[in-house]
């Protein structure tokens, strides 16, 4: 598979939709497309026929070999409905280099909408903070995937993460198994995003959780006494990172793992993603997830 550019360089495209366009087709399109026997175009295979089956599906040439009827079945692919939630509390502008968490968080949002449409997935957004939650009721066709790229680019963090009296929104129009594919930091105060998650799972939903970190929050790389601040509560500390790396990342390794047995332990799939990083995995882990809700 041919990488696919530097997600810095993708990411400074101020048109999300061609930055996704980019991306995908640097993918390899069209990989593991999920399928199921049916009318479609493509050859499967062939079966006896049965009482009640459609004569037009028989074939004649095999008739003709074997003085027997035969049905020949096809692929078909699956379309399903794909909710991208995306995190939009203020610790999403934390910011290494030129970037911040929230741009690498619409990239990827604007890729994935892109690849599940090539699908012919119907696609929403969700977008959560403490004011509410912006949503876009899944639906498949372009006009409704451009109106969804222009809604990423207008997405600016603010607050804390939304307040349950919201999450409603997240619950219409929801008739059978979806794929829900939420993108978040997962800062919480009081596990606000795991009880939502909780929540979420009551529906028997494919959720995927990819947690965004940036290459400084994950080796602590500065120099000297640095100023921390919360970017929702607006406290400060200090540090002498040179003294605490580290604690640091003894700490942070221990608070992933706990995190990852958390989401397994809901049947919930889980991946670190750091803003310099591809997103080569992520696609995949979105088809490979997508596969799971085939009928």
């Amino acid at each position: 598979m041919s990488k696919l550019l530097d997600p810095k360089i993708l990411m400074a495209i101020k048109d999300l939709s061609l930055s996704a366009k980019m991306t995908i087709d640097g993918f390899m399109n069209g990989i593991n497309k999920s399928t199921v026997k049916g009318p479609g175009l493509e050859f499967s295979q062939y079966r006896s026929y049965q009482p009640g089956d459609d004569l037009r599906s028989l074939d004649w040439k095999m008739f003709a070999r074997s003085d027997r009827y035969y049905i020949r079945e096809s692929e078909v692919e699956i379309n399903i409905a794909v909710r991208i939630l995306i995190d939009a509390s203020a610790s999403m502008n934390h910011s290494d280099g030129d970037f911040t968490k929230i741009d690498y968080a619409k990239y990827l949002g604007a890729s994935l909408a892109y690849l599940a449409n090539l699908q012919g997935d119907a696609i929403g957004l969700y977008v959560m903070k403490n004011s509410g939650i912006f949503s876009m009721t899944p639906k498949q066709d372009y006009q409704h995937l451009a109106r969804l790229f222009y809604q990423l680019e207008q997405i600016h963090p603010d607050g804390t993460f939304t307040k349950p009296i919201h999450y409603k929104a997240l619950f219409a129009g929801a008739q059978k198994r979806e794929l829900l594919i939420f993108v978040t930091d997962l800062y919480q105060k009081d596990d606000e995003i795991i009880k939502l998650l909780d929540t979420l799972n009551t529906l028997r939903h494919e959720i995927v959780v990819f947690h965004v970190l940036s290459r400084n929050e994950l080796d602590l790389d500065f120099k000297g006494y640095i100023n921390f601040e919360d970017l929702e509560t607006g406290e400060t500390i200090q540090i002498d990172q040179s003294k605490a790396r580290t604690d640091y990342q003894n700490k942070l390794n221990s608070y992933l793992e706990e995190t990852r047995i958390q989401l397994l332990d809901r049947r919930i799939f889980y991946r670190t993603i750091c803003t310099d990083e591809p997103l080569d995995q992520a696609l995949r882990d979105f088809l490979k997830q997508r596969s799971k809700l085939r009928i």
